[in-house]
């Protein structure tokens, strides 16, 4: 039977990631799918008016970044998978808390959902109070965590309830988490706080020391997406990179290759596989043979990185 609640709101599912939040609504699907950047007000104005004005939040806040003026900042409010900025995380959760509830009907509902957020294996009961109180300062009714791991399993349809390991390797923007999983629990587990993000910093770093050129996050992702890989394309790819030459300050264009990038990569993927295989030798040995049969289940938008 429907309560008052079931009629008038939603129940959410929110993923809420260091590079992009995504939100589930039950018997819908994925109805967002954003940047985690928000755009603000940075000083005072004259006036004394408009300080921590939110000016935009998602995609039109990801374009703002490293192109702001000294009154506005675009910030990501979640760092290694954990919040850093709670107001800017609060702040984006009742964004989308809010947009959700108004596009999806004819009449709106009330933005007053119960939610279900993920969060890391390895955060301390701090942050996951601070996940927690974030939800419901920007209206949901209830709020529950779940491990990120285990819903990537369940997402993946795997049958996490039963007696058989399944390992799940879930790379983000923030972390990487790798979980053997049986019994509806996590049996082993490593939390790198290596990911995403520094796959982006690897290739900033490359290109500022093989070719004296200064690029910025989006551009260094936009590489990434291009030509990025952890193992030689069947045809080597190439890239023009554009941003500040360190020797003369002015624009400049460089050519990059695949191999370059996933020569710039390789130290990275090395540290995810090389935990990868502790984590294995730490698992028992009657899971590790269901591993090998039922083999790995890559999520998050790092495992997109081609041959990873």
């Amino acid at each position: 039977m429907l309560n008052f609640w079931d009629l008038v709101t939603y129940d959410l599912g929110i993923d809420l990631g260091t590079s992009n939040t995504l939100v589930f609504i039950k018997s819908k699907g994925i109805m967002v799918r954003e940047p985690s950047v928000i755009a603000r007000q940075k000083k005072v104005s004259p006036q004394g008016a408009n300080i921590g004005k939110i000016i935009a939040i998602g995609s039109e806040a990801k374009k703002m970044l490293g192109k702001t003026p000294e009154t506005i900042e675009a910030v990501r409010p979640l760092r290694d998978g954990v919040i850093s900025d709670f107001d800017a995380t609060q702040a984006m959760v009742k964004y989308y808390i809010g947009k959700i509830h108004e596009s999806q009907t004819i009449i709106p509902k009330i933005p007053k959902p119960r939610v279900i957020i993920g969060i890391p294996s390895g955060v301390t009961e701090v942050e996951r109070r601070a996940v927690q109180e974030a939800a419901l300062s920007a209206g949901a009714r209830k709020a529950y965590i779940i491990e990120e791991p285990m819903a990537a399993a369940i997402g993946a349809g795997l049958p996490v309830m039963d007696p058989q390991g399944q390992l799940i390797i879930d790379i983000g923007g923030g972390t990487t988490e790798i979980s053997v999983i049986s019994l509806g629990g996590i049996v082993t587990e490593r939390c790198l706080r290596i990911a995403g993000d520094e796959f982006d910093e690897a290739i900033i770093n490359y290109l500022r020391l093989r070719h004296n050129l200064i690029i910025g996050q989006t551009t260094a992702e936009e590489v990434k997406i291009a030509i990025g890989s952890a193992v030689p394309f069947v045809k080597e790819k190439q890239f023009v990179a554009r941003g500040r030459s360190m020797e003369k300050g002015l624009p400049q264009s460089q050519r990059v290759t695949s191999t370059e990038i996933r020569e710039a990569l390789a130290p990275v993927v090395a540290q995810i596989t090389s935990a990868t295989s502790e984590l294995l030798e730490e698992t028992p040995p009657e899971l590790v043979s269901d591993i090998i049969k039922n083999g790995i289940v890559m999520a998050g938008g790092g495992s997109l990185l081609h041959g990873i």
